[in-house]
């Protein structure tokens, strides 16, 4: 590095949001970590010690992740008053036997895509 320049830093809380995991559920060492640099971030995503795999493959999962995998949108869950993180078991519970919610949600989500599309089609054309 050359003189003058700074290290990017970032808190746990936003690396926790780009590696995609639930801050609370991390070891006490990552969220208690102050700060955190591009190339650590860039570490854990490459070569990610167990307790990411771990996290990422069993949860609990933050709203984004949830979200994603249930096709619906941060707000839906929000409506159907799921407020907590969910695990992967958990998810996949909700996917084999999907309450009403999860199934109006769903289509209200895919609903919104489909008109997203349509208007970037439109500002294309």
């Amino acid at each position: 590095m050359t003189a003058g320049r700074t290290t990017q830093t970032m808190k746990p809380m936003t690396a926790a949001k780009k590696l995609g995991i639930y801050l609370p559920a991390t070891p006490e060492s990552f969220r208690e970590a102050g700060e955190i640099t591009r190339s650590e971030l860039a570490r854990l995503m490459t070569s990610p010690p167990e307790w990411l795999v771990r996290l990422r493959e069993a949860g609990p999962h933050p709203r984004e992740v949830v979200a994603s995998r249930l096709r619906v949108s941060i707000a839906g869950l929000a409506r159907a008053g799921v407020t907590e993180a969910l695990t992967t078991e958990q998810i996949e519970d909700l996917r084999q036997e999907p309450p009403v919610w999860l199934v109006q949600e769903r289509e209200t989500f895919a609903r919104v895509q489909a008109d997203e599309e349509q208007a970037a089609h439109r500002r294309k054309a």
